[in-house]
């Protein structure tokens, strides 16, 4: 509901369950800054407008409530007004990684149904060949400059009207996640599910709205960077300053001048701002920061460590991934259990099973697994793939694949991770998309793609090769297949080094035994 001046009038309860909780602030607040790109800011009120243009804008085009919107964008004030009019309009929004091809960015146009495309010009050859190979679509859309075939952003909203709606629908998001075989795959719930996360990470934040600003560090269509770094913060009326692409010397430059109080990041970011000079780390006023979460891949402790020695115990960590789950460990209690990720939160089953399903004692290494909700509605299934939402599951439970042991404390400790899904900087990559590709090359005979330690990014690609009758190992070759992926694959996912065997263990099923030939590479392989 609106009142005469086009503000809504609804309570801080009611704007949550329809997704007008930034039409509140707005109304409360509309002066304070609530994004700062390097492409522009917006304070509340201008937010605000632009989201409920856009609203329209989509209506006008024949949108209804619960169709799907696709968004292929950089970290500029767009992709956040798309979040906003996505969430009041009812709309299911897909943000797709920028890194990923055309035909990449085309399937998930496709797998996800999207009505309406809305590309960032930076990326307009992979935005062109997405739609053109794409079931036509009722609406793409140009943000920041022209593409070809698309409409353009600014002149769609330019005449739309920027009141808050009457009617507002809450709407939903269904990210895209690496998986261990085949493409990526939609994570979707028939109704919102609120994530576990959210009593401790409230808890620990101690968000002064008015007073403190948040850092977002990572891409936007990353599920971590997207909820807690900008949802979470701009939920609770606290501002957001968004890097376009991660720089550590630059985000020191930032906390200092906006005297930055909340930021999250992955492992590899500490590496980074941790590699910098000493005199450098020292240039910045860091004193302002009260909060830094991390999650998305495991943390060295001799890094975490040296991050606390500098910056404070204002270090925290989560477990959980777009699926689901739920662990929590603040700075305090980690620097009681280094290595840790925590203990389970409240009112979620955490259980470490072993290979027969029985619930391991402390101390002993097993499969960590997840209880799924107890409302079938809210529980993920993967979007138009049933057997593989079937697999993902043993009964109530489902796993991430980790491995890993309570304590006698019941805090939780990773030890290694199933050897089928690689985390590189943050970011899953699953390598059967990586054999796939290589497969098609005729010098390339099995290949088996692995994750091995990486200092700075946690794993990186690798993948062993048994060559074909009649191809030579040897640098060329290599130089040949890495071309051949850069061709098939995004940047991220190509391997950074290429060996060659005699053979590949597999299964007489024909499955292939990554972890042994992963074990290969590294000395802390995980016990079983």
């Amino acid at each position: 509901m609106t009142h005469a001046g086009g503000r809504t009038n609804l309570s801080i309860k009611e704007a949550a369950r329809t997704g007008m909780l930034w039409a509140v602030h707005a109304r409360e607040t509309p002066n304070r800054p609530a994004i700062l790109t390097p492409q522009g800011d917006h304070t509340w009120d201008e937010l605000n407008a632009r989201c409920n243009q856009l609203l329209r804008a989509l209506k006008s085009e024949g949108l209804k409530p619960g169709d799907p919107v696709a968004l292929l964008c950089s970290n500029r004030p767009e992709f956040v007004e798309v979040l906003g009019a996505v969430s009041r309009g009812g709309f299911r929004l897909t943000p797709i990684n920028f890194h990923l091809t055309g035909d990449e960015v085309g399937y998930i146009l496709d797998d996800c149904e999207a009505r309406a495309f809305i590309a960032d010009a930076r990326f307009a050859a992979a935005a062109r060949r997405a739609a053109e190979i794409a079931t036509p679509m009722a609406l793409c859309i140009a943000v920041g400059d022209t593409i070809e075939g698309f409409q353009d952003y600014d002149e769609l909203l330019e005449d739309q009207d920027a009141s808050d709606p009457e009617q507002p629908v809450l709407g939903s998001h269904m990210l895209y996640t690496s998986g261990t075989t085949g493409r990526p795959k939609g994570v979707y719930r028939k109704r919102a599910s609120t994530s576990s996360l959210i009593a401790p990470l409230t808890r620990t934040a101690s968000f002064r709205p008015g007073e403190d600003l948040a850092l977002n560090t990572g891409p936007l269509y990353h599920a971590a960077p997207l909820a807690l770094n900008l949802m979470f913060p701009l939920s609770f009326g606290v501002g957001v300053v968004v890097m376009d692409r991660w720089d550590p010397e630059e985000a020191l430059r930032l906390v200092e001048k906006h005297r930055i109080t909340h930021t999250h990041m992955v492992p590899t970011m500490f590496h980074h701002l941790l590699q910098l000079p000493a005199e450098t780390r020292e240039r910045y006023d860091t004193s302002s920061l009260r909060w830094i979460v991390h999650g998305a891949a495991p943390c060295p402790v001799h890094v975490k460590q040296a991050l606390i020695d500098w910056l404070g115990p204002v270090v925290h960590e989560y477990y959980a991934a777009t699926e689901g789950g739920g662990t929590f460990i603040e700075a305090s209690e980690w620097l009681q259990k280094p290595g840790s990720v925590g203990r389970r939160i409240e009112g979620q089953v955490v259980e470490v099973r072993d290979d027969k399903g029985k619930e391991c004692r402390a101390g002993e290494i097993g499969t960590v697994f997840f209880k799924a909700p107890n409302d079938e509605s809210r529980r993920f299934e993967y979007f138009k793939a049933p057997e593989k939402t079937t697999s993902a599951y043993r009964g109530d439970h489902f796993t991430l694949g980790d491995l890993g042991y309570f304590d006698a404390d019941g805090y939780l400790f990773l030890t290694g991770r199933s050897a089928e899904l690689i985390i590189s900087g943050g970011i899953n990559i699953y390598p059967a998309e990586v054999d796939e590709a290589l497969l098609r090359h005729p010098a390339v005979s099995d290949v088996a793609t692995i994750g091995v330690p990486n200092p700075e990014w946690g794993e990186e690609v690798k993948a062993v090769i048994l060559p074909a009758d009649g191809f030579e190992p040897g640098d060329a070759l290599v130089g040949e297949l890495l071309e051949h992926c850069r061709q098939h694959l995004a940047g991220f996912k190509c391997p950074r080094s290429i060996d060659f065997t005699n053979a590949l263990p597999r299964l007489p099923t024909g499955k292939i035994l990554r972890r042994k030939v992963r074990d290969r590479y590294t000395n802390d392989a995980p016990t079983e």
